[in-house]
């Protein structure tokens, strides 16, 4: 199991302990730090089976001023992601072939 992790996000820190209070030591990955490839973010896409414009974290300025108001595809959502990682909505753990995002951070149960 792993969760991309922000430790100065509370949602994480819950989501984190939750898996920890069961037993599980996720490997963590600071993704503001260790930001996903183009290629990392299609799969963690695919296994959250949602689309790119529903990972992208709305109220971050850097969304106002990259993507707002624009018609982008796809790709060019993910390209702005990967170039700017606070984009990203946090936590994400996958374990195996599924996925979730810890928002609520009880949904990381699913996966327990």
């Amino acid at each position: 199991m792993k969760i991309y992790h922000n430790p100065r996000c509370r949602k994480s820190r819950e989501t984190l302990a939750i898996l920890e209070e069961n037993g599980i030591k996720p490997k963590i990955i600071l993704y503001l730090e260790d930001s996903p490839t183009q290629k990392e973010l299609k799969e963690i896409i695919s296994l959250l089976n949602i689309k790119p414009k529903d990972l992208l974290r709305k109220t971050e300025p850097v969304y106002k001023e990259l993507i707002k108001g624009k018609e982008l595809s796809d790709s060019q959502l993910i390209k702005y992601m990967a170039q700017n990682p606070k984009l990203i909505e946090r936590p994400i753990v996958i374990k195996n072939k599924k996925a979730i995002i810890g928002r609520p951070p009880e949904n990381v149960l699913e996966l327990i």
